[in-house]
């Protein structure tokens, strides 16, 4: 009788439109624990901050409608918070993560439990830390099993994650601190990894090697994930073509290619059919290495593992290494070179959502709202009586029409919920540039390039039909930039190089089967267009994936306010969430 009075009260709430109709009754529930933990790479050992010990963190694996509860006790005496990369977090705005966006960090010692469900959503996401620099290797997987099946009907044996990131021999806090109190480029990492591991073309690696068996004539799914800091990276595997058929937990039109580009943030998944002959080693080469747009320092190596094939005269498929590999040139393999932003494009033309009757892109077809923001790298005039590192011996910073983003002390979503008097942002961020300019075409360093600082957002009624046109500049240089905005999927409806022309561009506008993402690499020395409905009322950040950017304040927000009715209003922070 208690179960079936369940029953009846979830069913009256989902007609009440209180709970969407997908919702599950099953709460999955993890301890996740942020502590150090002493971990050796490249023959540097040093005290790495991790969850629950593991490098890269747990993965989390849900299904699709699930409730989830997430633990996290805060074992340091540093501040931290985590984020759920792309989950929507539909009213539950206090589960997001970002620190004095959503909520103020967890102290030390202290707990916090992050509590949403996933609605509408499957695939491959991710989470991570979301304070200072921490998600250097504070990460990992969420992985969002569906309810129905794969929209495509080739057999999957398998499944693997492989999941970029970044490896610093020194303490990564030194180098954000640095980078931030002299306002020069941060110190390089020594190593990209896959999965944790550097791979053979580094010294002192070839033991930290990753090696995925697969079994001849079997098709695996391989789950890609870009948490590296700074870098947006190819991948390939050789001699096998890759199906991409999912980008940013979205389903996509399947298409071949021999390489992926894929921008920190953003997640991908492919098809891989172990189909070739293998030599007596029964390896093929996993790599992946820098797609290079900027003139700015960078890690110029290759991260590598293996696809080992089964070999049926051995019973142990796990222990073999390979031999020593010593170099990684992109052209013996017949993969793009670092430099190729041809190859990219016509990549990334490719991207389309699948747009099937099970699975529509909803694309707004009007607006209401266009915000035309110029991305930019700045150039700020050194104070007197202090030692400056950037270019021309001033400070380097970043900027979404030229307000460079700071973080308010007590966050916006609580002040905005709490509708505080004294609250530390504004509502009056520009919606388009005070002073347009040929934006990709300026001189990089001639200009003056100085800007203004300060928490200025949008915000927005529910409902909103909302267009950003995201532009990029080539103050200091031209750059791709991986821009990701929280608490809403969009649709990338146009882009291309040089500027955005508001008479012709938008009727170019792909409005049938755009792609879908969370986190948009807009194009060197170009700009992208993207729409979405404002309907998940809250407080949402928008930064620059490249951590190094949203450091320099390349970075805004935007509220959408309550709609009509409790399902379209932002539910009532949690008991224990922490104050500042």
């Amino acid at each position: 009788m208690e179960g079936f009075c369940q029953l009846v009260l979830v069913t009256l709430l989902i007609i009440a439109g209180v709970l969407p109709s997908c919702v599950s009754q099953t709460t999955r529930r993890f301890e996740f624990n942020v502590e150090w933990k002493n971990v050796t790479r490249l023959c540097h050992t040093k005290p790495l901050l991790t969850v629950n010990g593991e490098y890269p963190g747990p993965t989390i694996a849900v299904h699709e409608g699930d409730n989830v509860e997430i633990k996290v006790t805060n074992r340091i005496a540093q501040n931290t918070t985590l984020h759920w990369h792309g989950i929507r977090q539909l009213r539950t705005g206090w589960a997001d993560g970002p620190a004095y966006i959503t909520q103020c960090p967890i102290g030390g010692g202290k707990t916090y439990t992050y509590k949403f469900t996933v609605i509408n959503q499957r695939g491959t996401l991710w989470w991570h830390a979301h304070h200072s620099w921490q998600r250097a290797s504070v990460y990992g997987a969420f992985i969002i099993h569906p309810r129905m099946p794969y929209p495509f009907s080739v057999p999957i044996q398998d499944e693997f994650p492989i999941i970029f990131g970044e490896w610093w021999n020194g303490d990564i806090d030194s180098v954000e601190s640095e980078m931030m109190k002299y306002g020069g480029g941060p110190d390089i990492s020594n190593a990209y990894t896959i999965n944790g591991l550097p791979g053979p073309f580094y010294n002192c690696s070839n033991k930290d090697t990753l090696i995925n068996t697969v079994e001849h004539g079997k098709t695996y799914m391989l789950r890609i994930i870009n948490a590296a800091l700074n870098d947006e990276l190819f991948f390939a595997v050789a001699n096998h073509t890759l199906t991409v058929v999912e980008i940013d937990a979205t389903y996509t039109k399947p298409f071949k290619t021999k390489a992926i580009m894929i921008a920190p943030g953003q997640t991908t998944n492919v098809l891989l059919t172990a189909n070739q002959v293998p030599d007596s080693s029964g390896m093929f080469l996993m790599a992946a290495w820098t797609y290079l747009t900027s003139v700015f320092p960078f890690n110029n190596s290759t991260t590598a593992g293996f696809l080992q094939y089964k070999n049926p005269m051995s019973t142990d498929h796990t222990s073999k290494h390979p031999k020593k590999v010593t170099t990684f040139d992109p052209v013996m393999y017949n993969f793009p070179q670092m430099e190729d932003t041809k190859y990219y494009t016509k990549f990334a033309n490719n991207l389309r959502s699948l747009s099937s009757p099970q699975y529509p892109c909803n694309v707004p077809k009007t607006i209401h709202k266009r915000t035309v923001t110029v991305i930019s790298l700045n150039l700020q005039d050194c104070p007197a009586n202090k030692t400056c590192k950037g270019y021309a011996n001033k400070s380097f910073y970043a900027s979404m029409n030229n307000q460079s983003f700071v973080r308010p002390a007590v966050s916006i979503l609580e002040s905005h919920y709490k509708k505080l008097k004294k609250s530390q942002y504004s509502t009056d961020f520009p919606e388009k540039p005070r002073r347009p300019f040929d934006y990709t075409g300026v001189d990089p360093v001639t200009e003056n390039m100085n800007t203004e600082f300060g928490t200025k957002i949008i915000q927005v009624p529910y409902g909103t039909n909302l267009e950003f046109v995201l532009q990029g500049t080539s103050f200091l240089n031209v750059e791709n930039h991986p821009i990701h905005f929280h608490g809403h999927n969009f649709f990338i409806v146009g882009k291309g190089f040089g500027n955005f022309n508001v008479s012709t561009d938008p009727a170019k506008y792909n409005l049938v089967d755009p792609p879908e993402r969370n986190t948009v690499a807009v194009p060197s020395g170009g700009w992208a267009a993207i729409r979405f409905k404002a309907d998940n009322p809250g407080v949402w950040f928008i930064h620059c994936h490249l951590e190094e950017h949203t450091s320099w304040g390349l970075a805004s927000g935007f509220i959408v306010q309550n709609g009509h009715g409790p399902s379209q209003s932002l539910l009532p922070p949690p008991k224990d969430l922490p104050s500042c």
